[in-house]
């Protein structure tokens, strides 16, 4: 890892990301299609809707960092996420193999696995990169077909192209939201009381540029607890009865499970809402 190009840079997690990789020795370059002050790294405008423009912005890549997106649902109609978003992964990861890129990082989202589970419950917990696909929304859509471009181009190419799936992105200034959740289990039921904070997804980016990986894989990234102060097994027991436990939960494990990639990225949580809250 030594010039890494993240697309996005300029976003919430993307500056995260950006910060932690220059920490770690890296050249970064921030492409988005606005710059950021906070950046202390070349920074390069592009839309990555333009194909064309897209390669130039890579140039000179060994590795990238695609977070460039509509970030969630809703945000805009439903037909602009869903081509934004696929237009953007497809030019990524096409100009990544037309420039012999080493390694694809890439956000992928959890929300594949069917959350917010409004059309069902999970087939089972913790979730986890087995768990069936069920995207209920253009944003979960998008980031699936993204899975599916990632296996076509490494496929084609050779390039290991990393997913990582994250659940519900948490900066520390939200913390501060969590207790006003804890007396109705049901106002973060459409995470499956999910988390991980923004410094652990730079982890995670980081670990995954470097992991001994081949082809396109996917790895579940999350804190290691819920933004619960319930046990994780209440949680099920109230609002999904009938979901089998797959294994069982430590106190207030988070039910999406990140054991493949603790295995395979080396990922571990160092971030936690308790901490930052104590004993509330």
């Amino acid at each position: 890892m030594t010039r890494v190009v993240v697309t996005g840079g300029s976003g919430s997690a993307g500056r995260v990301v950006v910060r932690d990789l220059l920490e770690h020795g890296a050249e970064v370059v921030s492409v988005d299609i606005s710059e950021s002050p906070e950046l202390a790294c070349e920074q390069r405008h592009a839309d990555l809707a333009d194909l064309g423009a897209t390669v130039e912005a890579l140039a000179g890549a060994e590795a990238v960092v695609h977070l460039a997106a509509i970030p969630a649902p809703g945000l805009l109609p439903d037909d602009v996420t869903y081509r934004v978003n696929t237009t953007s992964t497809y030019n990524v990861f096409s100009a990544a193999a037309t420039l012999g890129v080493r390694r694809v990082v890439w956000a992928s989202t959890a929300m594949v696995m069917g959350l917010p589970f409004e059309h069902g419950s999970p087939a089972y917990v913790p979730l986890d990169e087995e768990h069936p696909l069920r995207p209920e929304d253009s944003y979960a859509l998008s980031k699936l077909l993204g899975e599916e471009l990632a296996r076509h181009f490494s496929r084609l190419t050779g390039i290991p192209f990393v997913g990582l799936r994250f659940v519900n992105v948490m900066q520390p200034e939200h913390y501060e939201l969590f207790p006003g959740w804890w007396e109705d289990a049901s106002l973060r039921r459409w995470t499956l009381w999910g988390y991980v904070d923004a410094r652990d997804v730079a982890q995670a980016c980081r670990l995954a540029l470097d992991a001994g990986l081949a082809g396109a894989e996917v790895f579940v990234v999350a804190a290691a607890e819920t933004v619960m102060n319930r046990p994780s097994r209440e949680l099920m027991a109230e609002l999904y009865p009938g979901v089998p436990l797959r294994r069982e939960l430590g106190e207030f494990e988070t039910l999406h499970s990140i054991e493949k990639a603790r295995r395979l990225l080396r990922y571990e949580p160092r971030y936690s809402w308790r901490d930052a809250l104590g004993s509330r």
